[in-house]
């Protein structure tokens, strides 16, 4: 076999291929030999039809077959040959393919990129610290009540917060448009719910009055056909209802399973939970800081396969979370490809992390991890004997941790200053940075 090897960019590689005659007839005659063992042909008893026969009937098919498992398991003995690390399926293209003569093809593919990371010392992590105070607790303690609260019918004008029961019709230029109508539509003023003024619009309506409100979609609405312009909605309030809080009493603790009874058993496991959480976001933190910094100190050209493959992956999970008759394949491929590319470029780099310093999942921190997540269940035993019993899911916390272990690795290195801050501020997300 003849292999030769021509770089045609950085990470294309454009391979040819020579197998000799001889290896290609043998495979046929074996595939030949083969089938005369078992074909069934009239006039013939089994195993006892003439290989001229045989030949005659069968050898295209078997020559087309050998032909392809020739290809696949020389271009396999090729790039084990060449050592190199194909990151995707190639493009096969044959030069000859004529009976008798030698096979010649041309296997086009790319590399996975070759590199070290490096540039440990210039990545800068701010690491917060925080604890969950007793005011952080009691304003968690009104959040859970605000997210149980419920709504009762009042007999007065409407207010923020309140909840109102709609019927409404909205025009353009007199006309009605699609998605402008609604009727017995529920809505908490002051939600933002709708498009600017519309909840404004009916502080102080009561039930059986109607209203006309004149409003301007937004020019950055999410509806193109509505962008900038203006509307006339007539809106009919069908009830006003007040919010009324639930009281922190057994009825209340029982919702969120919480077995310890009383008010300060409750507490203490919305803290635990809330100290949890901070674990989690603090931990969030610092790993984000730690990847954008080892992106931007190792620039690498990824393969437009593992590029390609991705942002398919992205198509399936936003359809999958979304819903919708929508196809994977009709989301464009561009609302992906900056998320692809950051996911892939992140996975060689932390792959190489890992090679580079020897790195193995500390199965004590799988355990640890395992039983963080099981606290949040009613049997946390369950949950961690269900995640040992699960090889798969035992593969991804490893993965986890792994990846963890490389977060450690870097701060071992890189610039990091520890900066103590509130509850608040060390669980708020990130805000993604705005396009120019």
């Amino acid at each position: 076999m003849q292999v030769s090897v021509e770089n045609t960019s950085a990470l294309e590689r454009r391979m040819t291929i020579g197998v000799p005659a001889e290896r290609i007839e043998t495979e046929v005659n074996k595939r030949l030999q083969q089938t005369a063992r078992k074909a069934k042909i009239p006039g013939f008893r089994p195993g006892k039809v003439p290989m001229s026969v045989i030949r005659q009937r069968y050898e295209d098919g078997a020559r087309q077959e050998a032909l392809g498992d020739l290809i696949q398991a020389t271009f396999y003995e090729a790039v084990v040959e060449q050592k190199l690390n194909p990151a995707g399926a190639p493009s096969v293209e044959p030069k000859t393919f004529e009976k008798g003569k030698d096979l010649e093809y041309i296997a086009t593919f790319e590399v996975f990129p070759e590199f070290s990371v490096a540039g440990f010392e210039s990545v800068s992590v701010e690491r917060l610290s925080a604890d969950v105070a007793d005011s952080d607790l009691d304003n968690m303690l009104e959040i859970l009540r605000k997210q149980n609260v419920r709504f009762e019918v009042a007999d007065r004008a409407a207010a923020n917060e309140d909840q109102l029961n709609i019927d409404f019709v909205g025009k353009i230029d007199g006309e009605a448009f699609a998605g402008g109508s609604a009727t017995g539509t529920q809505l908490v003023l002051g939600s933002g719910r709708m498009i600017p003024g519309f909840e404004d619009g009916l502080v102080g309506a009561k039930a059986g009055e109607e209203r006309v409100l004149n409003l301007t979609f937004p020019e950055d609405y999410q509806n193109l056909e509505l962008a900038g312009k203006t509307a006339e909605f007539t809106v009919t309030v069908n009830t006003v209802s007040a919010p009324t809080l639930p009281e922190l009493n057994e009825a209340f603790f029982n919702q969120f399973g919480i077995k310890e009874t009383g008010i300060e058993g409750f507490r203490t496991e919305v803290r635990k939970n809330m100290e949890r959480e901070l674990r989690q976001a603090i931990k969030s933190k610092v790993k984000n800081q730690v990847m954008d910094g080892l992106l931007a100190a190792n620039p690498i050209d990824v393969p437009k396969a593992l590029l390609e493959n991705e942002v398919n992956r992205l198509r399936v999970q936003a359809v999958q979370q979304f819903g919708g008759n929508i196809k994977p394949d009709q989301l464009p491929a561009e609302l992906f490809e900056e998320q692809a590319k950051r996911r892939v470029e992140l996975g060689l780099i932390v792959a190489e992390v890992v090679k580079q310093f020897d790195l193995k999942p500390d199965e004590a921190r799988v355990r640890e991890l395992i039983q963080e997540m099981a606290s949040a269940y009613q049997e946390p035993e369950q949950v961690v004997a269900w995640y040992y019993k699960n090889e798969q899911q035992m593969n991804e916390v490893r993965s986890v941790v792994l990846e963890e272990q490389v977060v450690d690795t870097v701060l071992q290195k890189a610039s990091v200053t520890d900066k103590a801050v509130s509850y608040e501020e060390a669980v708020k997300p990130v805000e993604a940075p705005q396009a120019d």
